[in-house]
């Protein structure tokens, strides 16, 4: 078992004693040089330091949900955490983001999926967020990657089940293949709500309404990451699953590249000081050029390969910060992509990172 252990250390008390030199009337000798030996001789003396407080932390095994449960996106109501991933198939739920349950009602209604099921043949990595009162879920209905779109769902309740709102952008009106992978972020500075989303027709942003239901009138749609796969084959400066966070002084837009597969799939960042300004990676390159820096990689011999398509960031009560993802085991036998749970951080310059840079199988256990 790690632990943490902190310290309390007494320091000694030493009467500190006023020197001042003279010289003796009768002698003629300078008593100051006996007066400092004496404080010398009495400050070597040490009382021992004494252990206060030792904590023991619990430490959690990755994966948190050893399922095969692609594209997360977590969401927290003040309560409980609650998670629905790619095929969009049941919602699970938490008390601490790693011991999880499976609640009985479905994410969208029956008649929501019916109305979903006429858009698309999958749905993909959706997005779960709190606009105003509502909770909203978005969704990718997906045929073709000139043939998909983002549908809105709403719900009174976090746990659902979520109603259709309609498709709010699609591929067939936009020209952008991979009308995929929402991202919904609310920017409090200039109180403006943004859908970021893409894959190989790169990463865009466009202004949705305040009510997060439709696109916003007249706005335009604009590029702000990652190459196209007809630039790119090997998808390696190509970007997809975008998340927004807010740490600081900046705006960091997290973004996968690689294929999903296999170990070339792996997590890469970069930043900007506002949403709509120009985010780069560590060394100022754009990411606009399919420049981003790499936080979390694997190659083909690694236990656990191919980390990506991260879920949110949260904060437990230490001050700790947690990301989500989903992984492969190599040890399974199969391709699945569990959901992981690994802690960030961040160095001086403002820049995340994870330790070793890997996706790891144990960690400390968050608090809330």
């Amino acid at each position: 078992m790690r632990k943490f252990v902190r310290f309390v250390l007494f320091c000694n008390v030493v009467t500190i004693l006023c020197l001042f030199s003279c010289s003796n009337q009768e002698t003629g000798k300078d008593t100051s040089q006996e007066a400092n030996k004496e404080v010398s001789e009495e400050t070597t003396q040490e009382t021992p330091g004494e252990e206060i407080v030792q904590e023991e932390i619990p430490t959690y095994h990755n994966p948190v949900m050893p399922y095969d449960r692609p594209d997360p996106t977590i969401w927290y109501d003040g309560s409980r955490f609650y998670t629905v991933s790619t095929g969009i198939g049941s919602i699970f739920a938490s008390k601490d983001m790693v011991n999880w349950y499976k609640l009985n009602s479905l994410p969208l209604s029956r008649t929501a999926q019916g109305q979903a099921k006429a858009q698309g043949t999958y749905f993909w990595a959706p997005d779960v967020v709190k606009v105003g009162e509502k909770w909203m879920l978005y969704l990718t209905c997906y045929n073709s990657a000139s043939d998909c779109g983002i549908a809105a769902l709403s719900s009174d309740k976090a746990s659902g089940p979520f109603e259709w709102e309609g498709i709010i952008t699609h591929s067939k009106t936009t020209g952008i293949k991979d009308t995929i992978d929402p991202e919904v972020v609310y920017d409090e500075e200039s109180s403006k709500l943004w859908l970021f989303f893409g894959s190989i027709g790169s990463i865009h942003r466009v202004l949705l309404a305040p009510d997060g239901r439709s696109i916003a009138p007249g706005a335009e749609y604009i590029k702000v990451a990652g190459l196209t796969y007809s630039q790119d084959k090997s998808r390696a400066k190509v970007f997809e699953g975008s998340y927004l966070y807010r740490h600081g002084s900046y705006w960091y837009l997290f973004v996968s590249s690689g294929n999903y597969g296999d170990a070339s799939y792996r997590i890469k960042v970069g930043r900007s000081a506002t949403l709509e300004g120009e985010f780069v990676d560590k060394d100022g390159n754009k990411m606009l050029d399919g420049y981003a820096s790499e936080i979390l990689t694997s190659v083909s011999s690694d236990k656990y390969y191919g980390p990506g398509h991260n879920g949110e960031i949260f904060t437990d009560l230490r001050g700790q910060e947690y990301m989500f993802y989903h992984c492969h085991d190599s040890s399974t036998g199969n391709n699945s992509r569990y959901i992981f749970l690994q802690r960030i951080f961040w160095d001086r310059d403002e820049w995340p990172y994870f330790e070793g840079g890997k996706p790891v199988g144990e960690d400390y256990m968050p608090k809330f």
